[in-house]
């Protein structure tokens, strides 16, 4: 942006304005500090060390680069404006807002306004060129506390980059799968600025949900972007109020939960959390908010295992592959609810709905084309593996289905 006479007031006053305050610099520095020392609580103590240096170089570079900016206004601020800058640096790194520095700022106007307009008057400027002279100071503060602004937000920035670094490598290291000593567990976290836990538990949710679930999340929850999802620990999960909070944060999108355990642990809870992200977004898993792995062990045994499943249904369910849709279905149906019901005909019928002669005749059905793999152990197993999977994935294929439909 161009800058004009309206926003650089100064570039309107008569280059003899600067002779004329130059040689009132020192007193009224002398004056700007006293008075900021007696009305800014913050900075009501004596001007020493690099506090001081900083107040003092500061009240001196823009009395200083005020009068050079009269004289020439064309040589802009850009040398001193560093000062400025890291006057801003420094509040937040004294865990300060940015009020005191401010109120500072103000304090220095009023005092430099009222000495140099004394100046002024004595030397009989006139009222236009007072008037200018009140404008150009209190516009030159403006730019100056813009500045400090401006190296606030720059340092809160780079603090805020280092915290999201270190929380990341925290994270990493807690769910990594190599060993990690306490000792590296707990200097990691100090660094990163969270309380290890006794017990943690981690949970995964997709990487562009993250910030809505973390929003909603408790304050010692650690919430990071990991292995491209979302990962988060969760200090105490079973703690009083924990997975009310877990559910709640949950319904911005689906959050998937792995294992509570001490943080030696929580490798483990990762590698779970994922597993069960990954079946529920198959639709492998109910449920689309807060989804806890312990509650789906076998279903997520069979999603991970599924090659080995369609292998086992391949071989174990081949003489189904004769009959017609409907008769298969039937076979299969009977076939999961003997081995659910230990071939109690009656419970069975119960189950499936039907007449317990009907069932017995189904089972006689099921021995003609299964032979004797009901009876035996091992393929019973097989057999329920199998089926169970096929059941999962005819479960996930009609809720596809359904949400194409609604859509």
């Amino acid at each position: 942006m161009t800058k004009t006479a309206h926003s650089e007031p100064w570039r309107e006053l008569p280059t003899e304005v600067a002779d004329l305050i130059e040689p009132e610099l020192e007193a009224v520095t002398g004056e700007i500090l006293a008075s900021i020392a007696r009305e800014v609580p913050e900075y009501a103590r004596p001007l020493e060390g690099s506090f001081g240096r900083g107040v003092r170089t500061g009240v001196g570079e823009a009395l200083s680069q005020f009068v050079a900016l009269v004289r020439d206004p064309d040589a802009g601020r850009e040398p001193g404006r560093e000062v400025y800058l890291a006057l801003g640096r420094g509040e937040l790194r004294q865990g300060r807002t940015l009020d005191s520095l401010q109120a500072a700022y103000r304090v220095g106007a009023r005092v430099a306004w009222r000495h140099l307009s004394a100046t002024g008057r004595r030397a009989g400027l006139d009222p236009e060129a007072l008037s200018l002279l009140a404008e150009s100071i209190f516009a030159y503060i403006d730019e100056l506390s813009a500045d400090s602004v401006e190296g606030f937000a720059q340092a809160q920035s780079e603090r805020d980059d280092v915290r999201r670094r270190r929380r990341r490598e925290l994270a990493t290291l807690l769910v990594d799968d190599a060993v990690t000593s306490e000792a590296d567990a707990r200097a990691a976290a100090q660094a990163a600025g969270w309380a290890l836990p006794r017990r943690a538990a981690a949970a995964a949710c997709a990487e562009e949900d993250l910030g809505r679930i973390a929003r909603r999340l408790p304050a010692d929850c650690l919430a990071v972007e990991l292995d491209d999802l979302g990962c988060v620990l969760v200090p105490d999960p079973d703690g009083p109020g924990r997975s009310a909070a877990l559910r709640q944060a949950a319904r911005a999108a689906m959050l998937a939960i792995g294992p509570a355990g001490p943080p030696a642990e929580l490798a483990a809870s990762w590698s779970l959390a994922r597993m069960t992200l990954n079946a529920a977004a198959a639709g492998a898993l109910p449920g689309d908010g807060a989804v806890v792995a312990d509650d789906h062990l076998a279903a997520l045994m069979l999603f991970e295992g599924r090659r080995l499943a369609r292998r086992m249904a391949v071989r174990r369910l081949a003489p189904l592959e004769e009959l017609t849709d409907r008769s298969a279905e039937r076979m299969r149906e009977t076939a999961l609810a003997y081995i659910d019901h230990g071939g109690n005909a009656v419970a069975m019928a119960r189950a499936l709905h039907l007449h317990p002669q009907t069932v017995r005749y189904r089972v006689n059905r099921l021995r003609e084309l299964l032979g004797d793999q009901l009876d035996d152990p091992d393929a019973r197993f097989e057999l329920e593996v199998a089926l169970r999977t096929q059941n999962a994935a005819s479960s996930a294929a009609r809720g596809r289905e359904a949400e194409q439909a609604a859509s």
